[in-house]
């Protein structure tokens, strides 16, 4: 018999705390062991139970949700989804506990809480099970890795990089990965579109906290934005797909309405799709650590226009789920680990350029 997922709720609201354990527990591969209403509470739960899974809200009583797992993260390493209430607040706390280790997020509705709670309940049921498969070890290990900062391989501030596009997609574990990558890109390297799996409203935060750490400029895309030298763009999250569009010789975003594709939106292998139709040959991609199979097609697509594609490797995936589908159907060139990406990528932009 199959052992199932123990799950630790931690959320001040008695009722979401009812809400969860009554849609868990209608699950036959989770169980709940403990319920708290602050984090004092969910330390002596930690302690005894070991749950493989926690869910955690970030503004309680007594000690917020940061606080937490800062300290106890190290000392009881476990899987943490946040879920918490779309305020700005919460959003920005959000972005430091994903930094601080959590795994993934997940938004309480804004409204109706006892109609609208049971809705969200299939994405964090999901969510809970994809962390239970994860090693928190390797989040904690990923933050401590020395990344250096690459050479700039000969390129330079006056080189003409209009024609050439760099696109990375990712998902759990992927804030960290990214936060730790894109610091390293010189200030006028290629632009670079992203697609980052987060809930809607999210992704703006994340990019704040990105421009904040990058040489280049970071902000959340817009329709219509060119991919510009010294500009990183990230896809909203939630609400729409992402494509890069060649109009004469600039490329622009055209965010469009669809279903998610391979279970997202926005969806890495739409964004790749449109990438190589787009770019071809000019195009270098790198699919990051994250769960499911997303990104694979449009990572093989760019191979096949001629593109340079990698993956990130597992021994420094939180998640070897998408670049392991991507390696596996051949659509990569080489594994890397995190901290040799941009060192690879910018290398690939330099071969492009000499050949």
């Amino acid at each position: 018999m199959k052992k199932k997922i123990r799950i630790l709720i931690v959320d001040d609201s008695a009722l979401v705390r009812d809400i969860l354990s009554e849609h868990f527990s209608k699950d036959p591969e989770l169980e709940v062991v403990g319920t708290a209403a602050d984090p004092y509470q969910a330390r002596d739960i930690l302690v005894i139970e070991k749950p493989d899974v926690m869910t955690l809200d970030i503004d309680m009583p007594r000690m917020d949700g940061i606080t937490f797992l800062k300290r106890f993260m190290r000392v009881i390493p476990t899987p943490t989804i946040i879920v918490s209430s779309l305020t700005e607040k919460n959003k920005r706390l959000t972005m430091n506990a994903l930094e601080a280790g959590a795994v993934d997020v997940v938004s309480k509705p804004k409204s109706g809480l006892v109609d609208s709670l049971p809705l969200m309940m299939t994405d964090l049921i999901r969510k809970v099970k994809m962390a239970a498969t994860v090693n928190i070890s390797k989040i904690q290990r990923n933050s401590g890795e020395n990344i250096q900062k690459p050479d700039n391989l000969g390129m330079q501030p006056l080189d003409k990089f209009t024609d050439r596009v760099i696109a990375i997609g990712s998902s759990t574990g992927g804030t960290e990965a990214l936060a730790r990558i894109l610091p390293v890109f010189p200030a006028f390297c290629p632009g670079i579109v992203i697609v980052q799996h987060m809930p809607a409203d999210y992704t703006a935060s994340l990019a704040d906290r990105l421009d904040r750490l990058s040489q280049m400029t970071v902000k959340e895309a817009q329709n219509g934005d060119r991919v510009i030298t010294g500009q990183i763009l990230i896809a909203p999250g939630g609400k729409q797909h992402m494509k890069v569009q060649r109009y004469g010789g600039q490329y622009r975003i055209n965010l469009v309405d669809g279903d998610p594709v391979s279970s997202h939106r926005p969806s890495v292998d739409v964004l790749f799709q449109s990438v190589a139709k787009a770019a071809g040959k000019n195009a270098v991609a790198a699919l990051l650590t994250g769960m499911g199979k997303d990104g694979a097609k449009g990572l093989l697509e760019i191979r096949h226009a001629g593109g340079r594609t990698f993956v990130q490797d597992e021994r420094t995936s939180v998640v070897w789920g998408m670049p392991k589908v991507a390696w596996q159907m051949n659509a990569a060139e080489a594994m890397v680990s995190l901290e040799k990406i941009p060192r690879t990528i910018i290398k690939a932009i330099k071969q492009s350029m000499d050949n």
